[in-house]
């Protein structure tokens, strides 16, 4: 009996040994925690990808957390040529890591990665008084949520959702849907535009500005009593279910709450909602 326990205890070694391999080309995940200069202070947030998501969150800490994943490796390991030059020495380096840096100065936070072969999905909580510019070109999705601060994010492919937020926004994607949800705003202009995809946007009920809209080939539609400029070429509104349509051949202008800070609107396959909040 002890023979045999013997027998499958080695056996399982054996298995865990040639699943090494399978292992390491699993996920890869690093984590860095990044003080800040003077916490009491608003931060601002600079991270860029080629390939991957990300998704910011802000939180009652002091310190910038930034979690960050590799995708797991689906493809075939290429064969690769022996170095003669290498002949009877172990190789040592492995390239399956995650460059990632991180550099803080003056509650600025810059994060850097390098060219990575998998798409990296970055996870980040910072503090809550916190502005950024985000971006990533494909394969991933931008969440932004629970800061209060300038937002700069973009997007190429892959949509962007702004929840909960405060301050100001631009945002841009070219191939994906663009949401926000705004609990306050300031006074600063603000733009958001996709070329295939709806915008959506919701404000606070009482927010004053101005609206400049374009919606090549799609519909757009508020819930806002707009006040449209009839001086815009072929402009003209109508109502149902308690929101209105705006039907225009060119950009449509117009006035919320008497108007100020201007906003922006932009697409071409796709509608444009701008929501009151309730």
């Amino acid at each position: 009996m002890k023979i045999n326990r013997l027998f499958i205890a080695v056996l399982l070694l054996i298995t865990l040994a040639d699943l090494q391999p399978i292992i390491a080309q699993s996920e890869i995940k690093e984590q860095l925690v990044i003080p800040l200069n003077d916490p009491n202070k608003p931060g601002f947030l600079r991270v860029g990808l080629f390939n991957g998501s990300i998704q910011v969150t802000g939180y009652n800490g002091k310190e910038v957390v930034i979690d960050a994943t590799a995708e797991a490796y689906t493809g075939k390991k290429k064969e690769e040529k022996p170095d003669e030059l290498a002949n009877g020495m172990k190789k040592l380096s492995t390239r399956g890591g995650l460059d990632l840096t991180a550099e803080e100065k003056n509650n600025t936070v810059s994060i850097n990665m390098g060219m990575p072969k998998r798409p990296i999905n970055l996870t980040i909580k910072v503090p809550q008084q916190f502005s950024m510019k985000v971006s990533t070109i494909n394969h991933g999705d931008i969440v932004i949520e629970n800061v209060n601060g300038e937002l700069e994010i973009n997007n190429v492919n892959g949509s962007i959702q702004l929840n909960n937020v405060a301050g100001s926004a631009v945002a841009n994607t070219v191939n994906g849907p663009l949401k926000a949800t705004f609990r306050s705003v300031n006074d600063a202009p603000m733009a958001f535009s996709t070329l295939n995809g709806n915008v959506d946007v919701t404000f606070p009920a009482n927010a004053k500005f101005n609206v400049k809209l374009k919606s090549d080939r799609g519909d757009i539609y508020s819930d806002f009593d707009v006040d449209v400029d009839k001086s815009q070429p072929n402009a003209s509104r109508s109502a149902k279910d308690g929101m209105y349509k705006v039907s225009i051949d060119d950009w449509v202008q117009g006035k919320v709450n008497g108007g100020g800070r201007e906003v922006m609107m932009k697409n071409m396959h796709g509608n444009i909602y701008i929501r009151k909040a309730k």
